[in-house]
């Protein structure tokens, strides 16, 4: 597939994770015989499916759209911290639509002349919301910090779009980081791939799928509290630290899970819970998670199995008292600094940068 360069108001087709009336959404048909009682809920609820109006808090909720921050209480922004990264949005094809991608580059004048490792990095949000510009600072720091091309993605979102739609875009995108990587600057034969949260999920699963559609998986992985195994009650971090998390709880987990996956059987399908997976031959992984994350055992099980699998590179990046998510904001935490710090060792003992 060729480079493409464009942007919403030059192309009016909308990109996947725009597109509406995804097969997760519930429809009325007027010949049901139980139409009526449907119509009447709809009259009594807005949205009137459950799913529906509980995906609605969740989107605002994590936006900020009821309550505005100040500026003055939000942290620099990744603009201002690093303003020698260029940023460009790039459209790409896939079988699905045009996949919207946001591109972090260092200055060329920061390269040692040829093309630069790459990294394909996919945002967090519990596969229901977020975007690429929500993870800009990390992704400017990664590219910053180890003079790399970073390519964000803004894969389709559930629960319009369930599994395994997002885990196609994002190997559509590897793929034609592969084939068209030159044309951003970067060397498509080194590529990492990182994620947070839900897209540490994606990220370790995309090397499964990788391999299991003949594709050249990455390189190398870096995964920031991913999910890798969606029985999370196994794990006895999750049950003594979800019911009343804050940053997360198993309310919304559970929701999430019904969410993206929709049928218990894919619960333990390794595209969706790659700790599950054949993990022989799999790259180098590098894992952060802080203690006070209910996944903090789901990661370390993880480094486990791939290590009893033969990984012989293996990181588990853990930090006392730390949250789920406490590399998200800048100077907030020592702890942060100090994960950004032990990717870049990581991704240079990987080859990876």
């Amino acid at each position: 597939m060729p480079a493409s360069v464009d942007n919403a108001s030059r192309n009016p087709a909308p990109f996947v994770d725009q597109r509406p009336n995804g097969p997760g959404i519930s429809k009325i048909d007027p010949s049901d015989p139980a139409a009526p009682m449907y119509r009447l809920l709809a009259k009594m609820r807005s949205p009137v499916t459950l799913r529906d109006l509980m995906i609605h808090p969740v989107r605002t909720g994590y936006i900020g759209q009821e309550q505005p921050i100040a500026a003055t209480e939000l942290p620099k922004s990744a603009a201002e911290l690093y303003p020698d990264i260029g940023v460009r949005e790039v459209a790409v094809p896939s079988p699905a639509g045009r996949i919207r991608c946001q591109v972090f580059s260092p200055p060329a004048s920061s390269s040692a002349g040829g093309p630069r490792p790459m990294m394909l990095y996919l945002h967090g949000g519990g596969f229901t919301v977020g975007q690429s510009e929500d993870t800009a600072y990390i992704t400017s720091r990664i590219a910053a910090e180890n003079t790399m091309v970073v390519v964000s993605a803004n894969y389709r979102l559930a629960p319009e779009w369930p599994f395994p739609a997002c885990l196609d875009d994002c190997l559509a995108v590897l793929q034609w980081m592969r084939k068209n990587g030159a044309t951003l600057g970067g060397d498509g034969t080194r590529i990492a791939v990182g994620g947070d949260s839900a897209g540490g999920n994606l990220a370790a699963a995309l090397v499964i799928k990788a391999r299991d559609e003949g594709v050249s998986p990455p390189q190398a992985t870096v995964l920031l509290a991913p999910i890798t195994d969606f029985f999370f009650e196994q794990h006895e971090s999750f049950e003594r630290l979800a019911p009343l998390g804050i940053v997360y709880d198993t309310a919304f987990i559970g929701f999430i899970r019904g969410a993206y996956l929709v049928h218990g059987e894919n619960w333990a399908h390794p595209h969706a819970s790659p700790a599950r997976a054949d993990l022989r031959n799999y790259p180098p992984t590098f894992i952060a998670t802080g203690t006070a994350d209910p996944l903090v055992d789901d990661n370390r099980a993880f480094a486990q199995k791939l290590r009893a699998a033969g990984g012989e590179k293996v990181e588990h990046f853990v930090r006392g008292g730390m949250p789920h998510g406490f590399y998200f904001f800048p100077g907030m935490f020592e702890q942060g600094d100090e994960a950004f710090a032990a990717v870049a060792r990581f991704l240079k003992q990987a080859g990876a940068a």
